[in-house]
Formats: structure tokens, sequence, C-alpha cells
């Protein structure tokens, strides 16, 4: 499988897996890359009608820090829920949260 990469950028939440994108996810890095703040991670699958289920929650990732998340981690069906990250800036420095995703 082809890693898929995001840049995701401000207090925003965004779909990174689509519900039937069909992917395997066998790991997901969560890169930091502001360099004067740091920002709080809601990584979450959902399905409509269940709801949500949280991998991580309000996880903080400092500055230029990263996360890596594996299988043991991450274990569900990409056919049936989608994957969703949201960001929150933390502390009073300059710009905004900017995260890099990788997953393969």
């Amino acid at each position: 499988m082809a890693s898929r990469h995001h840049n995701i950028s401000g207090e925003i939440t965004q779909q990174l897996l689509a519900a039937g994108d069909g992917v395997e996810v066998k790991s997901i890095s969560l890169s930091n890359v502001n360099a004067s703040i740091a920002c709080s991670v809601d990584l979450y699958i959902e399905k409509k009608l269940l709801g949500k289920f949280y991998i991580v929650k309000t996880v903080e990732i400092p500055i230029q820090t990263t996360l890596i998340l594996d299988e043991k981690e991450i274990n569900f069906s990409n056919d049936e829920f989608g994957l969703f990250i949201k960001l929150t800036k933390l502390g009073s420095g300059s710009g905004e949260p900017a995260v890099d995703v990788i997953i393969s």
C-alpha cells in the first residue's frame, strides 16, 4: 500500500480517510511542524449512526515533535469507518497549529 500524506494547518477538523477507501492502516505519524507552538490532537474514527471512537483525544504534541502510532493502537475497518483529525492550538506563540500526517 502506498502511503498517504496530509499537511493539516489551522484549528480545524479534517477527514483523512473516507469510509470505503479500502486503506489498510499499519501506522500513523503525526508531526508538529510549527516552530513556536504546541498543539492538541484528536484522532478518531467515525461511522454514521454509531458515532465517534477516539484513537487519541487531546494529546499534546510539543513543538517540532512527532507522535507515531502503530498497529497496536490502530485497529479499525476503513471499509466502515472514516478517519478524522482535529487540531487545537496550545499556548500563546505565533501562528496556527500545523501537523504533517503520514498514513502507511
